[in-house]
Order: structure tokens, then C-alpha cells, then sequence
């Protein structure tokens, strides 16, 4: 059986680049694709292209040698979505879509229907809550031991990015996936304060969570780069609808597919900890 040649689309995320990590350390075949490969910083080996899904033109050319693309879809907008998946659909065999619930304009079940409807052999990871958005308190974290936030009471089950792209590399290589759509979770519930005490445990610090009203929160999200104004009522939004749903509740998905449990919060802190200090 010829080896298959894998693209990895939006390369230089954070399950991107642990996904490309995996598949080069296991000798695949695979390429990475960013919108600006300027900033790329893969190894030497690792070749990197140029694919913007804003233009899903720029994607023709890139999976036109492509047995299996991997794809997540960071714009805040669905507006591109279909043209993209079609685009894929028109040049590989399979492809493994991480879904995600920050597109206001394009729902998880509408991933899901264009995604098992491209036509080819595909898969839909629906992840939990990745632990990685934890950072977003690491400002504070690094000056001082009060974490301010909203809604500390919401259960979420924080997911390694290293599971995601595992479970993604099996899918990716492996038959019998295709047409599923998997859940991952976390191995643990915890509550948005729970996870400030999990960092503060592994840090050695009494971190403590102070619950900040909407507006307070609304204008913390503002200050930082990385939440566009127009996201950040829908991430609000998002919170409070999330308390009005049923307490959630952990799966098996990832050590059934990849052989063994799912990382902890305190594991991702552990591989994190630089970030916090």
C-alpha cells in the first residue's frame, strides 16, 4: 500500500502543529499549510505552503496531490466554509475536519452535514472545550493570584491538543473512520474555577477565581489582540447558553481510538507551565 500524502491546513495552530509534529515523527509524508508561511517555524524537513481558507481558491492548487487533508476552520465566519470543504472534496480522498462552536454564522450540525456531504471518505472530531484557552488568564496569572472571569461555575472537560491531533492522525491513516463523527472530551468535568485551582496546584500558588460581571468581562476580552469585537458578545452568549444545558459528561472516544486516556488539565499545565510563569 503507497503511503499517503497528507496536507495539514491551518498548520501553525495549536493542533495543527501538534498534528504535523506526530505525523513527521512517524516518518508520513506530510506538508504544512498556512496563510503566511513567512512566520512558520516547522523544522527544515517540514515543507510549508501558502493556503488562505478566506480564499479557498488558494487552496486548488495545494490538495491537488493530496490522498488525506486535515482541516479546522479559524475564521469567525462560515461565509467560505462549503466553497472550501468543495474544493477538498474535488482533489483528496479524505478528509478529517475539527469542528468547533466559534462561528456564529455556521453551527456545528451545518459543519457536520457539508463536511459528510463533500463525497468523500470523511471524519468529524466535535472536541470539548480545548485546554489551551486556559491562557487566556495567563497575564494575570503572571502578576499576581486573582484570576477574574465570568461564569466560574461552567462545567467544561478541557482537551490536550496533542489528543486531538492523535485522534486526527489515526483518522487520517487508518480505514474504517470514515462517515463517523467522534466526541472528544477531556477525562475530567471541571468547572472554569476548578481549572484555576488545577494551574495554581501545579504552579505551587493559591490562585483564586473572582467572578467579574458581563460588562467587566466584555471589557477584559477587549483588551486582548486576539478576540475581534465582533466575537466577543457571541462568546458571552455562547457561556451563558452552555449553563442552561445539561451537566456534561465525559466519553471514552480517545483512548478507544488511540489506545490510551485522554491528558489531564494538570498534564496540559505540566506541558504548559512556561507559559504561566
Amino acid at each position: 500500500m503507497t503511503e499517503p500524502h497528507i496536507l495539514v491546513l491551518t498548520a501553525t495552530g495549536n493542533v495543527g502543529r501538534q498534528l504535523v509534529r506526530q505525523l513527521r515523527a512517524e516518518g508520513h509524508r506530510v506538508k504544512a499549510a498556512t496563510r503566511d508561511p513567512r512566520t512558520a517555524t516547522f523544522p527544515a524537513d517540514v515543507q510549508v505552503v501558502r493556503a488562505d481558507l478566506s480564499d479557498p481558491n488558494t487552496l486548488r492548487d495545494r490538495v491537488a496531490d493530496f490522498d488525506a487533508v486535515f482541516l479546522l476552520w479559524p475564521l469567525h465566519s462560515g461565509e467560505q466554509f462549503a466553497e472550501a470543504v468543495g474544493v477538498i472534496s474535488e482533489r483528496a480522498r479524505r478528509l478529517v475536519f475539527l469542528g468547533t462552536g466559534g462561528v456564529p454564522d455556521l453551527s456545528r450540525e451545518q459543519q457536520q452535514e457539508v463536511v459528510h456531504g463533500s463525497g468523500i471518505e470523511s471524519v468529524v472530531l466535535q472536541p470539548s472545550g480545548f485546554a489551551v484557552n486556559t491562557l487566556w488568564w495567563a497575564d494575570q496569572i503572571r502578576a499576581g493570584d486573582i484570576v477574574r472571569g465570568i461564569h466560574g461555575e461552567l462545567p467544561l472537560m478541557p482537551l490536550h491538543e496533542a489528543d486531538m491531533a492523535a485522534v486526527a492522525r489515526h483518522a487520517l491513516l487508518e480505514p474504517g473512520h470514515s462517515g463517523k463523527t467522534y466526541t472528544l472530551t477531556g477525562p475530567q468535568v471541571l468547572t472554569l474555577s476548578d481549572q484555576v485551582r488545577v494551574i495554581g496546584e501545579v504552579l505551587g500558588r493559591p490562585l483564586r477565581w473572582v467572578e467579574n460581571t458581563r460588562a467587566e468581562e466584555a471589557e477584559l476580552l477587549r483588551a486582548n489582540p486576539n478576540f475581534p469585537d465582533s466575537y466577543i458578545e457571541v462568546l458571552l452568549d455562547g457561556y451563558a447558553a452552555l449553563l442552561d444545558e445539561p451537566r456534561p459528561t465525559t466519553t471514552d472516544t480517545i483512548e478507544r481510538i488511540i489506545g490510551r486516556p485522554a491528558r489531564t488539565l494538570r498534564d496540559w499545565v505540566g506541558d504548559h507551565i512556561a507559559e504561566f510563569r
